[in-house]
Formats: structure tokens, sequence, C-alpha cells
């Protein structure tokens, strides 16, 4: 049966699907009625955390365990078309009621900084969650109370994953011999990259156009990559100050021609490490895909300041940003690090801006950088002024 949940890209229609994260749960659910029932069930189905249900016909479901095939719809997702395969087996009764693990063609973690920690699968947090509610379910549909009768032990793998993961950035971010089981939302939603950005400069046009019709002489303006971005000026209660909040994605460069050509007065870029740290060596798309040189700018301006040879290795040996970000919190030059990296962004922001600006000239820009493991990182002091006014706006 087809996933028939679509997003609109320009023109076209594209379809959605779902992750490595839903299949892995629509696995173990059907690997455990079949363990508990000795049938396989016609078919499976489980709730994203988006809100979406996702069901389908498993590919099998039997001894071997059940078989889901990844369906990425008109995403171009390396994982399209793979078996996901969970086998369910009966364990001793202990506090943990589902055991989690990853079998052949998932990943093994090896660096620190990631999902999850050293040793374990790759198998992330909102899989994991996906997994034990799948199977929990089926518990209790069928009366087995796996805190007396045994927990059920969950094997996940990915046949030819261990191939596959050659061609991701497994290796290289500290994940080894498979890919990972992802996803935050359990669905993919395709979007073509021509389609984001325009869908970025309506957003942008839209937000512009309310306030001159509020009458606002300096229109303003908060530029952030995601989610990651939109909860942390939430928390932090600059979402509140009565400037719009656009999310960008990757299109840092192309977000920022089109604040400029719409009028834009003011704008601040607030955005994680990982992003953002791509900025400060002039980085305008924020892709892996396009650039991915995050330790080493990290590794640079951290020589900069004063980290010895060892650090800089440790660092370009980082499997994240924020792991790097502990190895100079350790040495104590987290603060002056991110300082020269503040400035680097600040300075790259603005020649971007002024290349754009016409006769008006570019408007004030200003960037905020955080983490979620360390918090507000580097305010560049255009940011500050900004946000002081909008404060007493």
């Amino acid at each position: 049966m087809t996933f028939e949940h679509y997003v609109q890209s320009g023109t076209k229609q594209l379809r959605c699907g779902y992750t490595t994260g839903t299949c892995a749960a629509l696995a173990a659910q059907g690997a455990a009625t079949f363990l508990l029932t000795g049938s396989a069930p016609s078919s499976v189905s489980v709730r994203t955390p988006k809100g979406w249900t996702v069901e389908v016909l498993p590919e099998f479901c039997d001894e071997r365990g059940c078989g889901i095939r990844k369906d990425a719809g008109d995403d171009p997702d390396v994982t399209d078309g793979m078996l996901v395969v969970a086998t369910v087996t009966k364990g001793v009764p202990s506090g943990d009621l589902v055991l989690i693990d990853g079998g052949a063609g998932v990943g093994r973690v090896t660096k620190l900084g990631l999902d999850q920690p050293v040793g374990n699968a790759a198998i992330n947090r909102v899989p994991r969650a996906m997994i034990r509610a799948a199977v929990l379910e089926v518990c209790e549909e069928l009366e087995y109370d796996p805190a007396t009768e045994g927990a059920l032990q969950v094997l996940i793998s990915i046949p030819g994953g261990a191939e596959k993961a050659r061609k991701t950035f497994n290796p290289k971010l500290g994940v080894e011999g498979g890919l990972s089981v992802l996803g935050t939302s359990g669905i993919v939603e395709p979007m073509s990259e021509q389609a984001l950005k325009d869908t970025i400069a309506v957003e942008l046009r839209q937000a512009y156009e309310l306030q001159r019709a509020a009458g606002v002489e300096r229109p303003a303006v908060l530029l952030t990559p995601g989610n990651y971005g939109r909860d942390f000026l939430e928390g932090k209660g600059w979402s509140a100050l009565g400037v719009p909040v656009v999310k960008i994605s990757n299109y840092v460069g192309d977000a920022l021609d089109a604040a400029v050509s719409i009028g834009y007065r003011e704008v601040l870029l607030a955005g994680h490490i990982g992003k953002l740290v791509k900025v400060a060596g002039n980085i305008m798309n924020t892709h892996s895909a396009v650039a991915d040189c995050r330790l080493e700018l990290l590794a640079v301006h951290g020589a900069a300041c004063g980290a010895p040879e060892t650090l800089v290795r440790d660092i370009l040996e980082a499997a994240t940003t924020d792991a790097a970000l502990e190895l100079l919190t350790e040495a104590g030059l987290r603060e002056p690090t991110m300082a020269r990296i503040g400035a680097s962004v600040q300075k790259n922001l603005e020649a971007r801006v002024e290349k754009a600006a016409g006769e008006a000239g570019p408007p004030v820009i200003g960037a905020v950088i955080f983490s979620n493991v360390f918090g507000l990182l580097a305010v560049t002091p255009p940011a500050e002024t900004l946000l002081q006014r909008w404060k007493e706006v």
C-alpha cells in the first residue's frame, strides 16, 4: 500500500515517505506480533511523532523476523527501497521491558558527541522510543507482561547497510559498520531546492508587507536555519519581541539576498554552531553536501587562540561541534575561540548584504550562535544592539 501524503513543491506535488526509524518501529511491531501469536499480521501501523499514521504490508513476517521496505517517497534518500528487519525474542524479566540493539547493517557509535553513547547501535532516541512504543502496544493488546514474563529483545538489521553506509558521512562522523536509524518526525518530506528558496522568499515578503502595513519604519526579521534555532529563540524570549521569525534551512546566502532585495533594514541570524560556524568560512549554503568544514574552522580558530597541536588534532577528530566545544572548554579556550568565530561570521554577513544592497544601503545585520549543550556561545555587537532595541520597542 502506497503512503499517500503529499507536499507542494512549486507547481508540483511530491509524495512524502517514512524514515528508517519508522520502518524499524513497524518491523518491531510485526516481529513482536509473530513472536507472541505465531501468526504474521496482515499489516502493521504506527503513529509517527508528526502525527501521521503509517500503515504498510510487511515484505515478510516469520521466523526470520519482520521486514519493512523503506519508502522515501519522492525524496532522493540513499536508503530508499532498503529492507529494515526486526527480530524479537524473549529475555529474562528485568527493569527494561524492551531491549533494543542493532544487528548487521546497523552502525556502531565510535566517537563521543553523537545521539547515542560510544558502543551503542546507531539507533537514535526518537526511533528507539517509537520501537519501544510499538512493541509495548503489542504486549498490551495480547496481554503479555514483559515485566514478569520476560523482556522483549529487539534486534534491528539493515541488509546491505554496511556497503551503503560507505557512501554516507557515517564513517567520518564516527558511526562504523553500517547505517544509522534516524528520524525525528518519522516522516520524509521531499522538497526541491528551488522550491525551498522560493518558499523562504515568499515568507520574507509576507512578513515584510505585514510590518509595512502596520506602519513599521524599519522592518526587521529574525532568520534561523530550523527548529533548533526556533526553539532557542523561544527559550530566550526573543521570538516574542514582535519581530517575525523565518526559517531558512541551509540557504543563508539566498535568504540574505532576498531580505535585502525585499527591503528589510534590520536582520538577525540566529543558529546552531554546527550551521553558523560554516558562515565563518564564508560558506553561505550550510548543507553538508555542499561543504562540511565545521571541525576545520573550529580547529583553525582554536589554534589562533593558542590551542596546542594536540588539541587541534583532537578537534579535527571530534564527532560533532559539541564534542569539539567540550575539548575547547576543558582547555579554557571556548570563549576566545567563539569570539573569533563570531567576528568572522559578522564580517562575512556584512560583506554579503553589502554586495546585495542597492541605493538604500545594506541593513543592520548581526548574528547569534548557540549550542544545545553549551547554550549561548556568541552574540555579535550589532546583534546586541538589535536585541536591545527590539526589547525597548
